[in-house]
């Protein structure tokens, strides 16, 4: 009996004891611990979605953005917007060649797929051979600093003018790449068209439209013996059609394209004496800044660099704007840009003409005698005026292209019209020393 109660008493402190241990850590103390532990977990879970969402947002966005790209890439090769020399379908460059040489993706004169109406051929150099008659001389009918032009037939009769580019090495091919990336761009009434191309191992050859009236620098300074053919009339049409062409350069690329050697042996006449441009050799993309402003090495024509691009390096649109004026001295006056014949003061025609331009009687003095007196005095005011200001010495006062155009359009229209005063011929006496 007594060792049963002594074993009661042992079980109840047993449970006393336990009961004890559990009381060591209250109720209220895991409730502090536990939920501070689930907020914890939350907010990683929180934040783990969060960034989940994040990266598939991320994903979707670099899908859309590829997915444009792509889609403007197909836009482009197929207006034409961005032609790149490489890229286009006529074009496979052979890593292999140690000479760098182009290989066609298709020979014989093939026709190319046709880029914003603009169809591109791929010549062999047997194919250019056989349309110049073997390059003889009697086909040259120019002949510069990059290389000869020939005149030709293609074999589906087409005439037209190739030009046989100097093989200057590497220079030389980044040069023919460089032009014919170029020209694959342009398309414009006003700019001398490209038919194609020839890159048969080391001949680099560039075929043209054939311009049956040559260049503007053998009308206004033609040869001992020859005589100037153009008159008032025409001489407008053709400063309209130069400043349109440099409108489009200018104003309708993007960015903007400077020619860089602006000069009428570089402006082609067709059958009626529109003008077209040409030997884009030089010519340089502008700059997408406000200013247009690029750096580079002096290259061009004596006589029609603007004197900021001449003693800096600094090439923008004024640049040509300056060589256009000169342009328009010479259809005013018919003189070259720098004639060391003439007498002391006359050698360089824009600082002759400059102080003159503004001066009406002056002026009358200065029209090239070839004209013979048959012109629009108010015309010639008004030429030699926006010659003036082309032609300044401060970039920033030359007129935007797209004001010459505008200024040179109803000139043109106005002697165009039955009866107009551009046919009048006047009785002033040119000057003797013209």
């Amino acid at each position: 009996m007594m060792e049963n109660e002594s074993d009661d008493i042992r079980s109840k402190h047993r449970l006393e004891q336990v009961h004890q241990h559990h009381e060591i850590i209250p109720s209220s103390t895991l409730l502090i611990i536990v939920i501070p532990i689930i907020i914890v977990v939350l907010l990683l879970a929180i934040l783990l979605l969060a960034v989940l969402l994040r990266r598939l947002h991320f994903s979707r966005a670099n899908t859309a953005t590829t997915t444009a790209a792509s889609s403007s890439s197909k836009r482009i090769v197929h207006h034409n917007s961005n032609c790149m020399f490489i890229a286009h379908s006529t074009i496979n460059i052979d890593p292999t060649s140690d000479r760098g040489c182009l290989y066609g993706s298709s020979i014989g004169g093939t026709p190319q797929p046709t880029v914003r109406g603009f169809q591109v051929q791929v010549f062999t150099l047997k194919e250019a051979e056989k349309a110049t008659n073997n390059f003889t001389d009697s086909n040259m009918i120019a002949k510069g600093a990059s290389g000869a032009v020939y005149r030709g037939v293609l074999r589906d009769g087409t005439p037209a003018a190739i030009k046989m580019l100097r093989a200057n090495g590497r220079s030389a091919e980044r040069a023919f790449r460089s032009e014919v990336d170029l020209l694959c761009r342009l398309r414009s009434p006003y700019i001398s068209e490209l038919l194609g191309y020839c890159a048969d191992q080391h001949h680099r050859l560039l075929v043209f439209e054939y311009m049956p009236n040559g260049s503007l620098e053998k009308h206004l300074h033609p040869r001992p013996g020859q005589c100037k053919t153009l008159n008032w009339g025409v001489r407008l049409r053709i400063a309209l059609d130069c400043a349109r062409a440099l409108e489009y350069l200018h104003e309708h690329m993007t960015p903007s394209i400077i020619h860089r050697n602006f000069k009428s042996s570089n402006i082609l006449l067709d059958h009626n004496f529109a003008a077209k441009l040409s030997g884009f050799g030089l010519a340089k993309i502008g700059s997408d800044k406000l200013n247009g402003l690029i750096s580079t090495r002096v290259l061009g024509t004596t006589g029609y660099l603007a004197p900021e691009y001449a003693s800096t390096g600094k090439l923008t649109t004024k640049s040509d704007v300056y060589s256009y004026g000169v342009i328009l001295l010479e259809l005013l006056t018919g003189r070259v840009p720098i004639d060391t014949s003439r007498p002391t003061g006359e050698h360089v025609l824009v600082s002759w003409a400059l102080p003159r331009l503004t001066n009406r009687e002056k002026v009358m003095e200065m029209i090239d005698p070839a004209l013979q007196g048959h012109y629009s005095k108010k015309d010639l005011i008004q030429v030699a005026a926006i010659a003036a200001m082309c032609i300044q010495t401060e970039a920033d006062y030359r007129p935007l292209i797209t004001d010459v155009v505008q200024s040179l359009m109803p000139l043109v229209k106005n002697h165009s019209l039955p009866g107009s005063s551009g046919s009048l011929k006047f009785t002033h006496t040119p000057s003797p020393r013209s």
